[in-house]
């Protein structure tokens, strides 16, 4: 069994189990945010026009830069020009555990925050970029906490 199906059967479990508190799944994203990716619970999936399968073995969908949220636009301009980046998590490395991104070896990917307007923390919106720091031309969108990405086009 791959370990995104583990982790999701782990996660509706103990969502059955024992009821799932908000602060209790945000403490566990979290948490694995820099050392992993999170799977969010079914139902938390973005289902708007930016939602994209991301199974394990197929390729991400793809959004145009004209597509996405203007607050994915400035991170994309931030990561361009090295920062300053408003949180002290971006930047940081993206391992791609669930493969769900193309392979690479490890210390290639890095994500960053996009902000969400509205939300009093970090929120689930993140672009996760591949290659040389500062390059935006392996980016990839997920509005849903890793569970799927778009990869970002021209």
């Amino acid at each position: 069994m791959n370990r995104a199906l583990a982790l999701t059967c782990i996660v509706v479990l103990s969502a059955v189990l024992g009821g799932c508190k908000d602060e209790s799944r945000k403490a566990a994203q979290d948490a694995g945010a820099s050392a992993s990716q999170a799977s969010a619970p079914p139902g938390l999936a973005a289902s708007g026009p930016l939602a994209a399968s991301g199974a394990q073995g197929s390729a991400p969908g793809s959004v145009t830069r004209a597509q996405l949220p203007a607050e994915a636009a400035e991170t994309l301009r931030l990561i361009k020009a090295g920062g300053p980046f408003p949180f002290g998590e971006d930047g940081v490395l993206f391992r791609n555990s669930a493969t769900l991104l193309p392979q690479h070896p490890r210390g290639y990917y890095h994500a960053y925050t996009v902000r969400t307007p509205g939300s009093a923390d970090r929120g689930q919106r993140r672009i996760v970029c591949g290659g040389p720091r500062k390059h935006t031309n392996d980016c990839y969108y997920t509005e849903d906490y890793y569970a799927s990405f778009k990869r970002i086009s021209d």
